[in-house]
């Protein structure tokens, strides 16, 4: 047993504030090593590998690349080998612990606003749907097929489909024009023809039926769904950044690093041993130095969202442009039906006068039951809820801002490294460090002089059973 005091009055100040250290170092592996016992069982119960040919007694170690000892060692180069695979399953596994909270937060909400997405499609249909059926009943049957390619093509575009929105609405009021033109405009006991019907519809560009509102939708349309496709597009890229950052491939440098902090300590018989919490930093910071690089990305990332969340708000909301749609529909056929004389002299000097055929309308098929449910839901609670929902999501994602700078930190202090006032491994051996603080000075900067302490007595360590030093250290 050896002890040794250092003065406690060699306290001094430090840019405003005070710091005094008092550290306990020990020595822990002093004692000769007699058997590898406990390493064997270990090794086993990992299941790093079989346990045949495992030392049962310490032995000279001087095939090993990186765990090299001037004392006799219990590992083998094979139990390097392992061991060096095992330490990078074991921060992979680490990464992917620490990203887990972060990955289920954007992908469950990714599956849930595309189901909200969906939700409100349906809706918007039905409630088109239920327009026809309810105040243009002769042709609600013929504008059902037309109104679900609409929504199948809204569909399409929200959930990443290349196709053009403008294009999809133009040919909604293209398919529509005939039937309002048939119905109401000029209606007869028979409908027209296939033919006089395809003329009228490949007019109703140049003549302008509906006014300004294919141009409204057009407008609407584009943004609302572009916004809400961009939405759902960012999320899985999000969960794409996690994915691969959770696979990530470390190099040679690191790979033996990783081993030496983690497992070199095993070869010396301290199979419970945790890095010092500054080792554990520079070893994984090392190791994660690209993340640092992501860091940046991901804060603007997360700022971006936030940009397009609150563009998704008010007249371009996707809820508001869906839910009401069909009022614009409504609007676009009370416009050709008031100036229904003047489109009638029009398509007479285009297509001739009507053609018409035998066959005649039938009306509404719709599930009136199914219907009149969907329309009970509120627009305005729905809109509600998706804001409210992605307001949440944006505020909880917030909080991961610095998840990929702070990474290194978050893993050595959640996971890798020994907490404080517990023995750890300094790369060489294992000591015992107990930090405690007056007010006003970072932790982190305790630590600093703490790792300089050690580097001067390196030396000296190794020659100490048990001690227990109270240190003072100072500034400049």
């Amino acid at each position: 047993f050896s002890y040794r005091k250092w003065p406690v009055g060699s306290q001094k100040r430090f840019r405003g504030g005070s710091i005094l250290l008092w550290a306990a170092l020990v020595s822990l592996s002093g004692e000769k090593l007699q058997s590898c016992q406990d390493v064997r069982k270990v090794f086993q119960l990992r299941q790093l590998g079989a346990g045949k040919g495992l030392p049962e007694t310490p032995r000279a170690g001087s095939d090993l690349q990186v765990c090299t000892s001037k004392s006799p060692t219990c590992c083998t180069k094979k139990m390097e080998e392992r061991y060096q695979i095992a330490a990078r399953q074991d921060i992979q596994q680490v990464l992917q612990t620490s990203s887990s909270t972060l990955k289920f937060l954007i992908s469950h909400k990714a599956a849930a606003f595309q189901e909200t997405f969906e939700m409100l499609i349906r809706q918007a249909e039905n409630y088109t749907g239920m327009l026809f059926c309810n105040t243009y009943r002769n042709m609600a049957a013929e504008a059902a097929t037309s109104v679900q390619e609409f929504f199948t093509d809204v569909g399409l575009f929200v959930f990443g489909t290349d196709i053009s929105t403008e294009e999809f609405v133009n040919r909604f009021f293209d398919t529509l024009f005939p039937l309002v033109y048939n119905h109401l405009i000029n209606p007869g006991l028979t409908d027209i023809s296939l033919e006089y019907s395809e003329c009228i519809r490949m007019a109703r560009r140049g003549i302008g039926p509906f006014g300004i509102v294919p141009k409204i939708v057009v407008g609407q349309m584009g943004r609302s769904l572009l916004s809400s496709r961009i939405f759902l597009q960012a999320l899985n890229l999000g969960i794409e950044v996690i994915n691969t950052t959770d696979h990530l491939q470390f190099s040679k440098e690191c790979s033996r690093a990783l081993l030496r902090m983690q497992y070199c300590p095993h070869c010396q018989g301290l199979t419970l041993s945790k890095p010092c919490m500054g080792y554990c930093l520079n070893v994984v910071r090392g190791c994660l130095a690209n993340m640092a690089e992501i860091d940046l990305h991901w804060r603007r990332y997360i700022r971006s969202l936030e940009e397009l969340s609150s563009a998704m708000q008010g007249t371009y909301d996707i809820e508001h442009v869906l839910l009401n749609f069909h009022l614009l529909v409504n609007d676009a056929v009370l416009q050709a039906d008031i100036h229904g004389p003047k489109l009638s002299e029009q398509i007479n000097k285009i297509c001739g006068h009507p053609v018409r055929k035998l066959t005649q309308s039938t009306g509404c098929s719709l599930d009136q039951n199914k219907d009149n449910q969907g329309m009970k839901i509120s627009s305005k609670d729905n809109e509600e809820t998706l804001a409210s929902r992605r307001k949440e999501f944006i505020h909880s994602l917030r909080l991961y801002r610095t998840f990929y700078g702070g990474l290194a930190d978050q893993l050595c202090i959640n996971e890798l490294a020994a907490a404080d006032g517990q023995a750890c491994w300094n790369g060489e051996d294992v000591i015992f460090c107990h930090f405690m603080m007056e007010t006003g000075v970072p932790w982190a900067m305790c630590l600093y002089y703490c790792q300089l302490y050690f580097a001067n007595m390196a030396d000296n360590l190794h020659k100490v059973y048990v001690g227990s030093w109270e240190l003072a250290i100072v500034g400049r």
